[in-house]
């Protein structure tokens, strides 16, 4: 046996709650958690039976027991404990990118890596898998300052992308120039831009075609990790209409962690705005696989039907 398969016996590994979600195993040939240049495209990853138009969609986030994920107006909250914070890292390492609203992006300036996972043995010649950084910012808010492209820049973070909305030439130029000096900014500070027009009837941007387009990137498995606005608009796009041959689900599967606290009415939920047709369409259904407590927090996995 090599050096190789032998010290697998030993490496950490995702806690049970997420390999069951996702069907994967640990063996002495192959980690899911673990980078390996050699099998790159071997990877093994959430699949998704409509992986040729879309990724596999994990949606994750810690709320209180009153179902707030946030404090008054957006405010981050610490819910997660160090153990369920440990877990959600392990969870990133199961997927090729990770994506978050700009209102994340600017309130928590998260790095959306993997630096709580125990380390690996010094002798170990690999990494832990990072996900690919993904920001949904339509209108180019994001700083060029922010964490992800600090570490980017320092050699320790994947290239960031920024999702946003083409600018279309309206009557107000110093509007256009600013958005062309923001997005300058952040190319020259190492984002990429990606570029994909809004809906109409909304103004943003509609998670189907968020979804097509990073699947044409090559991205095959995707962990949503919020805020509330992009939580719901993950929810609603999940809604399944009336038609059972139709199986454009955008959603896969859940992970809720929930912290033993409350939050009050004045914290920010996610589900106050989800509404549905019962005529025409309904609101994803979930089926349990785990629940599992991490320290204070009980964490529940559930895939869609």
């Amino acid at each position: 046996m090599s050096a190789h398969s032998s010290a697998s016996h030993t490496l950490p590994q995702p806690p049970a709650v997420l390999l069951d979600l996702y069907g994967l195993t640990v063996t002495p040939e192959e980690h899911p958690s673990i980078f390996d240049p050699s099998r790159e495209t071997a990877l093994p990853a959430p699949h998704s039976p409509e992986a040729v138009r879309r990724p596999y969609v994990t949606l994750t986030f810690a709320q209180s027991l009153d179902a707030k994920i946030a404090g008054a107006g957006g405010k981050q909250l610490a819910l997660s404990g160090k153990e369920s914070l440990i877990m959600t890292h392990w969870m990133r390492t199961l997927h090729d990118a990770i994506l978050v609203g700009i209102g994340t992006a600017l309130n928590d300036n998260p790095q959306l890596n993997t630096r709580h996972l125990p380390p690996l043995p010094a002798s170990y010649p690999h990494g832990y898998r990072l996900p690919r950084p993904i920001v949904l910012d339509t209108h180019l808010r994001l700083s060029p300052d922010c964490k992800l492209l600090k570490n980017y820049q320092a050699g320790y973070g994947r290239r960031p992308w920024v999702i946003c909305a083409p600018q279309s030439a309206p009557p107000d130029v110093a509007a256009t120039a600013a958005f062309s000096q923001r997005a300058a900014a952040l190319q020259k500070a190492g984002a990429r831009i990606v570029e994909l027009d809004v809906d109409p009837s909304s103004g943003l941007i509609a998670i189907p075609d968020l979804l097509a387009a990073l699947r044409e990137l090559g991205v095959r498995s995707l962990m949503v990790e919020g805020g509330a606005r992009v939580i719901r608009s993950f929810l609603s796009a999940a809604q399944r209409s009336g038609n059972p041959t139709q199986k454009d689900k955008a959603v896969d599967a859940l992970v809720v962690t929930v912290a033993p606290t409350l939050v009050g009415s004045a914290g920010v939920g996610y589900g106050t705005e989800l509404h549905a047709d019962a005529r025409t369409s309904k609101l994803p259904t979930f089926q349990h696989v785990r629940t599992e407590t991490f320290g204070p927090d009980a964490v529940t996995a559930l895939k869609v039907v």
